[in-house]
């Protein structure tokens, strides 16, 4: 998988950039379910698993290290309610659960408001029908400021991959096999047994974000 990641990455790096003279407005994700691997940039494979986002609700699952588990990435059942400010670790194994309150709402699944239009880029080649995929380039700075993004999305605003420039750690992400769809709308409701689960206090300096559970 580490060798596909890192072939994928080196297709987004190398695609051919087209200039366009037209004025853009970032776009918004539709309902999505699918697989994303995140990566970090030194070449640890921090997580993969599967995720559903509700575009219109603003939330998001995300399981990893389940379907493909490995020593490196990070076991993780994060449930995300962006609108509301708060996600839940889930452990449905123990039947336990975390709920926390989330700072930053900052994800690789939507692009900001505020992102900056780049470029049109060409995946493959552009003059061969079915040989190429013709995406829009955004990017930005993240919320806390100390960092920038770079994200690719189709033309019907699907992303397929996102750098992270931290100055901390930085990550690429990537989603495959994404059908515009919620196919279990069951994963996005909170489980019987996080119900009425507290609210933790943050520790001060603390910055909760879905990137964060990477770093």
């Amino acid at each position: 998988m580490y060798a596909a990641v890192t072939l994928f990455v080196l297709m987004c790096l190398t695609a051919t950039t087209h200039a366009d003279p037209h004025h853009h407005q970032p776009c918004h994700s539709p309902n999505m379910t699918g697989f994303m691997t995140v990566l970090a940039l030194k070449g640890e494979v921090k997580g993969y698993g599967a995720f559903t986002y509700d575009s219109m609700g603003k939330k998001l699952r995300f399981r990893s290290n389940e379907s493909h588990p490995t020593n490196t990435s990070l076991g993780l059942d994060l449930l995300m309610f962006f609108e509301e400010g708060i996600f839940y670790e889930i452990d449905s194994k123990n039947q336990s659960c975390e709920k926390k309150a989330l700072q930053c709402t900052q994800h690789p699944l939507d692009i900001p408001d505020d992102a900056t239009f780049m470029a049109t880029v060409y995946h493959g080649s552009p003059s061969i029908e079915g040989e190429g995929l013709k995406t829009s380039v955004w990017t930005g700075s993240t919320t806390d400021s100390k960092g920038h993004y770079s994200m690719t999305v189709t033309m019907g605003c699907l992303p397929v991959c996102t750098f992270y420039f931290h100055d901390t750690s930085s990550f690429f992400v990537s989603l495959t096999e994404v059908e515009t769809e919620i196919k279990d709308p069951d994963l996005l409701v909170v489980p019987s047994f996080c119900v009425g689960q507290p609210l933790e206090e943050t520790p001060e300096g603390t910055v909760h974000s879905f990137m964060n559970e990477f770093m």
